[in-house]
C-alpha cells in the first residue's frame, strides 16, 4: 500500500502537534544568525522521534535523514526558522516573550510543518521509499541566508528534487499557488552617502547641497528601468530612505540613501548595477559632490523546475481541490530558497494562511502578523503527498 495511504487518519494528530510546536516558537523567537536556542530545541524534538540529526558547523542549520525500507530517490524538503527585528502586537496568549523580536513571516509555521513531517515518516519507514532529506535552515531574512552554507556542508548530497512551502497570508487558506520558471525575484540593496559643503540657508552659493544633489539622482534613478531595461524583463529600483539635514535654515552637507534593486534576468540584474553607479557618478560630479557608495548582493531569483512545477500543480488540485490551485504572477520579493535550485530540479510554492475570520489579515513582516494555523496541515499534505508522487 503506497504511504499516502496512512497520512490520512493521522493527520489531524500530527496537526495538533504542529500548532503546539508554531506556538512555542511564535513565543520564543530568534534573530538570523542568533538561532542558537530554536536549534536546541528543533534538534531535541526530532532525536525524541528517533531522528539521526546532522548539526551544521558554519550556522545553526539541521540536516536528517529518514532513510526507508524500500529503495527510492532522495527528496529533500526545507523549512526556514528565523524571525524578525519586529515587536509583537498581537493580542494572543502565544505572543512574542522576546522584545522586539517575533516570527512576523511564518517560519515558526514552517518549522512545525517540517517537524510534523518529520514525526510521520519516522512512523512508517517501513512503508517509504528512498530517503527523505529534511533541511531545518536558519538566517532566510538576512542576506547572505543560511541555505548556501548548508548546501557547502553537504545537505543536497545526492538529492534529487527539493520543495519547499511558504505559508502566504495573501493568499486565503485552502488555496494553494506557485509556477513554473521565475517565480520570486532576486534583490540586491544598495547604500549611498553623498558628501557636499553645508552652510546657510540664505547663502546657497558658497554649498554643495547634497539635498539637490540626492533629489536629482533619485529623480535620474527613474530612467534606468523605464528607458534601459527591456520592458520584458520585470525590474523594479525603489528608493527607501532618504536621509539629509536637520534644519530649515541650514543646507544639508550630507545625504544618506538607501535602496532595493529586484530582478529575474541576471543580464537586467547587472545593466542595472552599471546604470545606478554611472548615474550617481555623474550627478555627483556635475555637482562638485562625493560619495561613497556600497552595494549588496542578495539572493538571486527563485527559478522553479517547470517539470516540479507542474507536478505541485497537479497534486494540489488533486488534494485541496481544482478551484483552490492558482498558478502564480511572479512577485518582486526574494528568497533564498533560490539556492537550492541552482543546484536541483525543484518548486517551492504558496499555501495560503490568509483568513479575516481570525486576524490573519496582515502583511508579511507586520507587527500583527499571523496566521490560519489550519495552513499548516494543507502544508503538511502537500510536501508529503509531493514527495511520495513524486518517489512513486
Amino acid at each position: 500500500m503506497n504511504i499516502i495511504a496512512y497520512l490520512e487518519p493521522h493527520i489531524e494528530n500530527i496537526y495538533e502537534k504542529a500548532v503546539h510546536w508554531r506556538r512555542y516558537l511564535h513565543e520564543n523567537p530568534e534573530l538570523s544568525f542568533q538561532e542558537a536556542k530554536t536549534s536546541a530545541w528543533i534538534q531535541k524534538k526530532l532525536e525524541d522521534m528517533g531522528c539521526q540529526v546532522q548539526r551544521c558547523t558554519q550556522s545553526n542549520g539541521l540536516i536528517v535523514s529518514i532513510v526507508g525500507a524500500l529503495s527510492g530517490p532522495t527528496i529533500a524538503l526545507r523549512a526556514d526558522m528565523d524571525g524578525l527585528p519586529i515587536q509583537d502586537e498581537k493580542t494572543v496568549a502565544y505572543a512574542s516573550k522576546v522584545p522586539n523580536v517575533m516570527h512576523a513571516c511564518g517560519h515558526d509555521g514552517h518549522t512545525a510543518t517540517l517537524l510534523a513531517v518529520a514525526q510521520f515518516y519516522m512512523q512508517h519507514t517501513d512503508k517509504l521509499k528512498g530517503e527523505r532529506r529534511l533541511l531545518f535552515q536558519p538566517a532566510e531574512e538576512v542576506a547572505p541566508g543560511g541555505a548556501a552554507p548548508m548546501i557547502a556542508e553537504g545537505a543536497l548530497l545526492g538529492v534529487d528534487v527539493v520543495y519547499g512551502v511558504h505559508l502566504w497570508t495573501p493568499l486565503s487558506y485552502g488555496k494553494v499557488s506557485t509556477r513554473g520558471g521565475n517565480f520570486m525575484s532576486a534583490v540586491d540593496d544598495f547604500y549611498i552617502d553623498i558628501e557636499g559643503l553645508g552652510g546657510h540657508g540664505g547663502m546657497p552659493h558658497d554649498t554643495v547641497d547634497t539635498i539637490v544633489v540626492g533629489s536629482q539622482f533619485v529623480q535620474s534613478l527613474q530612467t534606468i528601468v523605464s528607458r534601459n531595461v527591456n520592458p520584458m524583463n520585470p525590474a523594479v529600483v525603489t528608493v527607501g530612505s532618504f536621509q539629509a539635514g536637520h534644519a530649515s535654515n541650514i543646507i544639508a552637507e550630507r545625504c544618506g540613501i538607501k535602496g532595493t534593486i529586484r530582478t529575474f534576468d541576471e543580464s537586467t540584474r547587472a545593466l542595472i548595477h552599471e546604470k545606478l553607479e554611472n548615474i550617481l557618478t555623474t550627478t555627483c560630479e556635475m555637482y562638485g559632490a562625493t560619495y561613497s557608495y556600497n552595494l549588496k548582493k542578495g539572493y538571486p531569483s527563485v527559478i522553479n523546475d517547470e517539470t516540479e512545477a507542474n507536478r505541485v500543480l497537479s497534486v494540489a488540485r488533486d488534494v485541496m481541490g481544482t478551484d483552490n490551485v492558482i498558478v502564480a504572477e511572479p512577485i518582486m520579493i526574494a528568497e533564498d530558497f533560490s539556492y537550492y535550485l541552482k543546484e536541483v530540479p525543484g518548486c517551492f510554492m504558496f499555501v495560503g494562511a490568509g483568513n479575516e475570520d481570525c486576524q490573519a489579515t496582515y502583511a508579511h513582516h507586520h507587527a500583527k502578523f499571523d496566521i490560519d494555523e489550519r495552513a499548516m496541515n494543507n502544508a503538511i499534505r502537500m510536501l508529503v503527498h509531493v514527495a511520495e508522487q513524486y518517489a512513486q
